[in-house]
């Protein structure tokens, strides 16, 4: 089964020693009462939350699964008692507006929240994850009316939430969408249809479910620009806030999938369920996009959770299992062999877990205090940078870090060997959970041409430039310090290939757009190669300050050495694949398949 131990010391550190949260949070109106001991002590609080309430069900959880049966879903023993232990705590309204029952406490703070409790079960944070999602697209949206009868339920966690966009021909592709809402002349809609692949669609957790449910309203555009968004209670609430009568949205079955066994992956049909419109009409996908920004953020999360606990697991069995000598001479004479951590390729693959885990760590963490800055901050100068920076860079949290999650995964189940095999040991559980986050919320292609297309291209840079300027800044003033010459150096190297290869990709979309969709997956892993070598020498330069000190960071700057000089190489394959194009890819006739 293994464990999990909350990495406390490191988050601390990204936290006040590389971010310096406590003065930028102060600097925001809406936080300038946070300090070190609050964010400190609510960290810790979340920690034992997950390490002794969720961890424990893991893998029971998978084991058990889901049931449905007659439209109900019960969810494994224990989660509904976790969750109610998680509601009672004031976790779900940790970052919600104080207006609407919320604490008003930064994203940020939550952001660390989420990660330990993907990190102790990433099938059961899958429920409040959802649910705060769907507070956020409500809260940006949603009439004051709307928002008066269903943030406070979300708020507290006392109502969860979902985003139902997929429907049995379309997945992607929104345009193709067919759930239909009829107006019924009031301010009410009859919603019919069928949504598939609906995580949290229904359980027994909590005594209602709201929906947010994309459908086409009567004579809309076709595509994209003619879909609506409704909120659809699987419980109409009653004037007091109670649950009221059954709505017509029942779940027709449940999927049994590789992994996330113990979150609930539902068909849902919609009979003509009541329904309330969130937004404008024909303008859904926009309000939808706030659900679904944040829960690309929260998959990314999902990565650093499971990167994390693999990392530990990993780490310990390799410093308890002997096998084999080492090949430089015996370590431990005392003992039949050596531990299996003396052997290279074995610290090869604990290092690649280790720099993926906490580079994304330093990454995520200094998005969510950009969100804080979007959210907060009174200069709109800042704002704006803020959102830019978010948006450039969400497809690189989604998919380059859980492409590394499930490279990690697997590396996890090889140190183990056989018995990472099997089910005993936990370790093949979390590369199955993996891989659902390369698919789900967008996939990681899709998040590619995101980036690429979107972007980048899409406005020709401008966006790129900004984070380009903070890499040039960093570089430009680390640059003549000789301790830091190891980072800055290949920083800024791949900082100026990204900018040629950015441009020759450009010029050859001018005449074929193939080249972006032939470009994109490459390139978006050397541009999340960028990031985190930016992350890393931000670390670094802290831990050399530092090193004599404490070896904690001895062993921050020997990840960083390691990612330099094993992981960040591996751009220089892909700038070369980005740059081959698309002619290889063309040639190939359908039929020749």
């Amino acid at each position: 089964m293994g464990s999990y131990i909350p990495p406390l010391r490191d988050m601390q550190f990204v936290l006040h020693e590389v971010l310096d949260i406590e003065n930028v949070l102060q600097g925001l109106p809406a936080h300038a009462d946070m300090d070190a001991d609050t964010i400190n002590a609510v960290i810790e609080e979340a920690g034992k939350f997950a390490s002794e309430v969720l961890f424990p069900l893991n893998q029971s959880g998978d084991q058990e699964g889901c049931q449905w049966h007659d439209t109900v879903v019960t969810t494994p023993r224990g989660y509904k008692e976790a969750y109610q232990q998680y509601v009672q705590a004031g976790w779900p309204s940790l970052s919600c507006d104080e207006a609407y029952g919320g604490q008003g406490l930064p994203i940020s703070l939550n952001n660390v929240l989420y990660e330990m409790i993907n990190s102790a079960n990433i099938a059961w944070t899958m429920y409040p994850g959802l649910s705060h999602g769907a507070y956020e697209a409500l809260h940006a949206h949603g009439t004051d009316e709307l928002k008066a009868q269903y943030l406070p339920k979300l708020a507290s966690g006392e109502w969860t939430g979902t985003m139902c966009l997929t429907e049995p021909h379309c997945g992607t592709d929104l345009g193709l969408l067919r759930t239909k809402a009829e107006p019924q002349g009031d301010d009410s809609y009859k919603i019919t249809g069928t949504k598939i692949f609906i995580s949290a669609g229904e359980h027994d957790m909590a005594e209602n479910i709201i929906h947010l449910v994309l459908a086409r309203l009567p004579g809309a555009p076709t595509g994209t620009k003619g879909i609506s968004l409704f909120i659809v209670p699987k419980f109409l609430p009653n004037a007091d806030g109670s649950v009221g009568e059954r709505n017509l949205i029942t779940c027709g079955s449940i999927e049994h999938k590789m992994g996330i066994h113990s979150n609930s992956t539902c068909v849902m049909n919609l009979d003509g369920a009541l329904g309330w419109l969130v937004g404008e009409a024909n303008k859904g996908l926009q309000a939808m996009f706030v659900f679904m920004n944040a829960a690309r953020l929260g998959v990314g999360m999902q990565g650093l959770g499971l990167t994390e606990i693999t990392y530990q697991n990993s780490r310990n069995y390799a410093k308890d299992r002997i096998q084999m000598r080492s090949l430089s001479g015996v370590k431990s004479p005392d003992k039949e062999a050596d531990k299996i951590i003396v052997h290279p390729d074995v610290r090869r693959m604990l290092l690649t877990q280790r720099a993926y885990a906490e580079g994304a760590r330093a990454f995520t963490y200094w998005i969510a205090l950009q969100i804080d800055k979007e959210l907060s901050s009174t200069d709109e100068a800042e704002r704006a940078e803020a959102a830019d920076l978010v948006a450039l860079l969400t497809p690189i949290i989604k998919a380059f870090i859980t492409d590394n999650a499930f490279e990690c995964t697997n590396h996890g189940v090889q140190v183990y060997g056989g018995h990472g095999f099997i089910t005993e040991w936990g370790m093949e559980q979390y590369v199955r959970d993996a891989r659902i986050t390369q698919i789900y919320e967008g996939t990681n292609g899709v998040q590619a041409l995101d980036l690429l297309g979107r972007k980048i291209l899409g406005d020709m840079g401008a966006k790129m430039k900004k984070f380009g300027e903070i890499v040039r800044s960093f570089v430009e003033d680390n640059g003549v310090d000789m301790k830091m010459q190891e980072f800055v150096n290949p920083l800024g190297d791949i900082a100026v290939k990204v900018e040629k290869l950015t441009m020759e990709i450009g010029m050859k979309a001018m005449t074929n757009q193939d080249e972006v969709g032939a470009a994109s997956v490459p390139y978006q892993r050397v541009v999340g190669h960028m990031v985190f070598a930016y992350f890393w020498a931000r670390m670094a330069k802290v831990a050399l300050e530092k090193e004599s000190t404490d070896d904690f960071y001895k062993a921050k700057l020997a990840t960083a050495r390691f990612y330099f000089a094993k992981l960040l190489p591996e751009t220089a394959g892909y700038i070369r694949q980005a740059r081959a194009g698309n002619a290889t890819l063309a040639e190939m006739q359908e039929d020749w398949f």
